[in-house]
C-alpha cells in the first residue's frame, strides 16, 4: 500500500501546483476534471471514510507497538519494521487526506474567484454602458439648455415686440378716439350749418315774398 499511497500524494500534488500555478490550459482542465469528480460527490467521501478508518487502524497498531516495546523495555526488529511500516503508512495517508481536503478547498475558491471575475466583468460592462448613458445625457443637457437660451431670447424678443405693439395700439387708439371726437366736431356743425342754411333758405323766401308784396 505505500506505493500506492506515495503516488496518490504525488498525484495530490501535482494537482495542487497546477491549481496555484497556472500553466497554459492545465488548470483549466483540472478544474473541469474536479468538476467532474464532485459530481460523484458520495464516492469520493466512501474513499475518503475508507482512508480515515485505515489512518485509525495504523495509528492503533503504532500505539500498541509503542506500548508492547515499554512493556518488554525494548521493541523487537520484527516490531520496529512493522512501527516503521504503519508510522510510514499513517504519514502517507494523512498527507494524502490533507492534500485532498487542500485540493477541494482550493478549487471551491476557484470557483467563486472565476464567479467574481465574471460578475466584475458584467459589472464593468455595466458601469461602461452606464458612462456611456451619462454622456449621452450630458450631451443632452447641453443640448437642451443652448434650446432653452434660444427660446428665451426668442421670449425676450417677442415680448419686446410685443411692448412695441402695446405702444402702437395705444398711440393708434388715441388717434382713433382724437378722430372720432373731430368727427363727431364736424358733424355738429355741419348740423348747424344746416340749420343755418334753412334758417336763411326762410329769411329769403320771406324777403322775396316781401318784395313782390311792395312790387304790386
Amino acid at each position: 500500500m505505500i506505493p500506492l499511497f506515495f503516488l496518490v500524494v504525488c498525484s495530490e500534488g501535482v494537482v495542487a501546483f497546477l491549481l496555484v500555478v497556472k500553466i497554459g490550459p492545465f488548470r483549466d482542465l483540472v478544474m473541469k476534471c474536479l468538476d467532474q469528480v464532485k459530481m460523484r460527490r458520495a464516492t469520493v467521501l466512501t474513499i475518503a471514510g475508507t482512508i480515515f478508518a485505515i489512518l485509525l487502524s495504523n495509528l492503533f497498531s503504532i500505539l500498541k507497538i509503542q506500548n508492547k516495546g515499554a512493556k518488554h523495555g525494548t521493541m523487537t526488529p520484527m516490531d520496529q519494521v512493522l512501527w516503521r511500516t504503519n508510522l510510514l503508512e499513517a504519514t502517507l495517508m494523512g498527507f494524502t487526506l490533507f492534500l485532498g481536503f487542500l485540493i477541494d478547498r482550493i478549487h471551491h475558491y476557484m470557483n467563486k474567484l472565476i464567479k467574481l471575475r465574471s460578475n466584475s466583468g458584467v459589472s464593468k460592462d455595466v458601469a461602461e454602458r452606464l458612462e456611456k448613458e451619462k454622456l449621452q445625457l450630458k450631451e443632452k443637457e447641453e443640448k437642451t439648455a443652448v434650446e432653452v437660451t434660444q427660446l428665451r431670447n426668442e421670449v425676450s424678443g417677442l415680448t419686446e415686440k410685443l411692448k412695441k405693439l402695446k405702444l402702437e395700439s395705444s398711440e393708434k387708439d388715441k388717434r382713433i378716439e382724437s378722430a372720432e371726437s373731430e368727427i363727431e366736431a364736424l358733424r355738429k356743425t355741419k348740423h348747424e350749418l344746416f340749420l343755418e342754411y334753412d334758417r336763411l333758405l326762410e329769411d329769403n323766401e320771406r324777403m322775396q315774398k316781401q318784395f313782390t308784396g311792395y312790387r304790386i
